[in-house]
């Protein structure tokens, strides 16, 4: 495991540790700089090619940014059970789910073949470049697609040592390791579950469902929220509240995803608008859309967006736009979002958090949702 250098929690709030959020966020980009900096040392004394070839990699896309929702939910959950005083497990925690994100963007990316990634090349298309640049034997995209999956490992690697040394050093080490156990195994289930779905023609709402929940709602908020809750020895009614406000937020930020990867303009996501619909990739946005068409007697629609090849052409991308319009399927999304969100609100009222951590919490869904949520200012 890398070794740690004890550090500070950043700002203060009345009852100790980060006071918003947004202050987590900032101590955590200073940790996970604390960290680059020990990590890269230990990645040149084993091997200076790999260091410069794969962990710079990695810490650049790291530090390139993201929203940092995981480690800003973490907090959430700490608070809202009363955490207060050292944040230091909490800010080392976070840092760990910045880790194990971008493993999971970097594998993303590579099996869905997807060329961008916040504002930049994927990594593996980074890799290929490399590769084309220096004029390697053998052909870029294998090189690529090998070397990006070392740099997700080395990600997922480096995540662990910090997660596990954070455990190591808290009394509540053994809970907080069992929420990071549990994450990990879903997250390789619901990306499973994706390519599954695609290779066998899956087209239904609940698959679709299942899909958005294990790759994604569950570790972007449910489980961050319980990481950090952990961390102050949340009861198990504290808990269960706790689990269900960050499912709905989770799967609503992942059909607002969705919907942006439909509809998006790539210059605000920083990737491509079209892919899912390239890759006919199993969505909610595609399931209901589908369900709609057939249920509509809109064979056009239905035709449309019905399981088939990858790749379709622009003039099939733009029919299945128009066919999720026209069916109604938008709309649909958009409404079922909003009501997750504001589900979600109400099961994290249960907690008893302080009425500022409720409104930070409010803050962050509405954020990640991508919409507004009426009563917020009464619930904060």
């Amino acid at each position: 495991m890398l070794g740690l250098r004890p550090s500070a929690a950043g700002p203060v709030g009345p009852a100790g540790g980060p006071a918003t959020a947004g202050d987590a966020v900032r101590a955590v980009e200073a940790e996970l700089g604390r960290f680059f900096d020990e990590g890269l040392r230990r990645a040149r004394e084993t091997d200076p090619v790999f260091a410069r070839d794969v962990a710079d990699r990695v810490t650049a896309f790291v530090q390139r940014g993201g929203k940092r929702l995981r480690t800003q939910f973490t907090w959430c959950g700490w608070r809202a059970v009363g955490g207060s005083g050292d944040a230091t497990a909490v800010v080392r925690t976070g840092a760990a789910l910045e880790l194990v994100q971008a493993c999971a963007l970097i594998h993303d990316d590579v099996m869905d073949g997807s060329t961008l990634r916040r504002g930049a090349p994927a990594v593996h298309v980074d890799f290929a470049h490399m590769h084309r640049t220096a004029r390697m034997a053998g052909p870029p995209e294998a090189f690529a697609t090998s070397a990006a999956v070392l740099a997700g490992d080395l990600a997922l690697t480096w995540a662990d040592d910090l997660l596990t040394e954070t455990a190591l050093g808290s009394p509540h080490g053994p809970g907080l390791h069992r929420e990071w156990q549990a994450m990990r195994g879903e997250m390789v289930a619901g990306q499973y579950r994706d390519i599954h779905a695609q290779a066998t023609g899956a087209s239904g709402v609940d698959e679709a469902v299942t899909i958005a929940t294990l790759k994604s709602a569950l570790y972007t908020v449910e489980r961050p929220l319980a990481l950090g809750a952990s961390l102050a020895g949340a009861d198990a009614s504290t808990m269960d509240a706790l689990r269900s406000a960050g499912r709905c937020a989770g799967l609503a930020f992942q059909l607002r995803d969705d919907l942006l990867g439909t509809f998006g303009d790539p210059d605000v996501t920083g990737k491509p608008a079209d892919e899912d619909l390239r890759t006919r990739k199993l969505t909610y946005l595609l399931a209901v859309g589908l369900g709609l068409a057939e249920a509509s007697g809109d064979e056009e629609a239905a035709d449309a967006l019905a399981p088939g090849p990858p790749c379709p052409s622009d003039d099939a991308v733009q029919r299945m736009r128009a066919a999720l319009e026209r069916t109604g399927a938008r709309g649909v999304v958009e409404s079922k979002i909003t009501e997750l969100a504001t589900s979600s609100l109400r099961h994290f009222d249960r907690t008893g958090a302080d009425p500022f951590v409720r409104r930070e919490f409010a803050r962050l869904v509405e954020g990640a949702a991508g919409v507004p949520l009426k009563g917020t200012e009464e619930a904060a």
